[in-house]
């Protein structure tokens, strides 16, 4: 928990992370996992359109390749991505995308997910003074271990100082070749 003093004797909890508190290389254990419930299932693959029988019809699932009911993908990937914002997103300025998203083993009712980032990449925004753009490898895993997925994300982020922290590998003014706008809030 990171507390800032904003009086003799109050603090605001602050999540999350500025520009120079990351470094490519550092790895994040994202804590608390979450078990998936029959509900989460249900309910989230149902709003979210997906009418595959193989997400809740325990009959149909027992005669298909796996044998019961798999947890929507759809679900896993929000599940996973949601445990990273508190340590790497929850003051980002925006959630630019995310990318080579790959599902690794399926993931049933009753599972437990955890999940863990590694900081890929960092560097100034070209577009938007002041801001940062920070890539992350996040890896989601089941309380037994095995790996269910793992993706990359880019988010952007507020710099605490000015112009060229330290620790950024390019001058302010580099172009770059991504189109770093953000297109929804974080």
């Amino acid at each position: 928990m990171t507390l800032r003093q904003v009086d003799d004797n109050e603090y605001v909890e602050e999540h999350g992370g500025d520009f120079e508190d990351f470094k490519p290389g550092m790895v994040i254990r994202h804590w608390p996992g979450r078990t998936l419930s029959e509900a989460d299932n249900t309910w989230l693959t149902l709003l979210t359109m997906n009418q595959h029988p193989l997400h809740f019809d325990q009959h149909y699932s027992a005669g298909a390749e796996y044998g019961r009911v798999l947890v929507n993908s759809g679900i896993t990937l929000c599940l996973v991505g949601g445990m990273t914002v508190q340590a790497l997103s929850a003051r980002a300025v925006a959630n630019l995308g995310w990318d080579k998203i790959r599902l690794k083993d399926p993931v049933y009712v009753g599972d437990t997910l955890y999940a863990t980032s590694r900081i890929l990449d960092k560097r100034l925004s070209r577009s938007r003074p002041g801001q940062g753009i920070i890539t992350v490898e996040t890896t989601g895993a089941k309380s037994t271990g095995e790996v269910v997925i793992v993706f990359e994300r880019s988010f952007m982020v507020r710099c605490r100082e000015g112009g060229n922290p330290a620790g950024d590998r390019r001058p302010a003014d580099a172009n770059t070749v991504s189109d770093d706008r953000p297109t929804q809030e974080s």
